[in-house]
């Protein structure tokens, strides 16, 4: 499922990564909610941002990942670069060994490509955590970005 084609929002910061994908996320009902979303934000050269995808709905505790379906979108429309997500229902941004795998495998693939993977975001209604910085944050109010751009 496609979501925000060609919105023009400008991303400027990992918080406002991890809003756009929980605003994303509470589009569901309630049951889907409590499923892990694994999504790919396709970025352009001015990072601004071209689409947002939902890649893989999984169970409570799983989504499949894989590069090919990560990076096929961003190959058929010209993707500059990409930032992944997904959820943990559980409530919990802890890492798993599963998480830093598929992150460096992900990593790997976009520099084969040529299309770069900015940073992988894993959150919940509270907080979120950043490969990229490498850190944990909380989630601060969403604030209906996608009606912005």
């Amino acid at each position: 499922m496609v979501y925000l084609q060609n919105s023009k929002i400008h991303i400027e910061n990992t918080p406002q990564v991890a809003k756009v994908f929980l605003e994303l996320l509470l589009l569901e009902d309630e049951i889907d909610r409590e499923k892990e979303h694994y999504y790919v934000m396709h970025l352009d050269i001015r990072s601004r941002i071209k689409m947002v995808e939902l890649v893989s709905m999984g169970t409570l505790n799983a989504s499949l990942v894989h590069p090919r379906e990560t990076f096929r979108r961003a190959v058929m429309h010209g993707s500059s670069s990409i930032i992944v997500a997904h959820n943990h229902p559980s409530g919990e941004v802890e890492l798993s060994h599963e998480d830093t795998k598929v992150t460096k495998l992900l990593h790997e693939a976009g520099n084969i490509l040529g299309i770069k993977l900015l940073n992988h975001v894993i959150f919940t209604s509270q907080k979120f955590y950043s490969f990229r910085d490498c850190q944990e944050y909380p989630m601060t109010e969403p604030q209906r970005a996608m009606e912005k751009g």
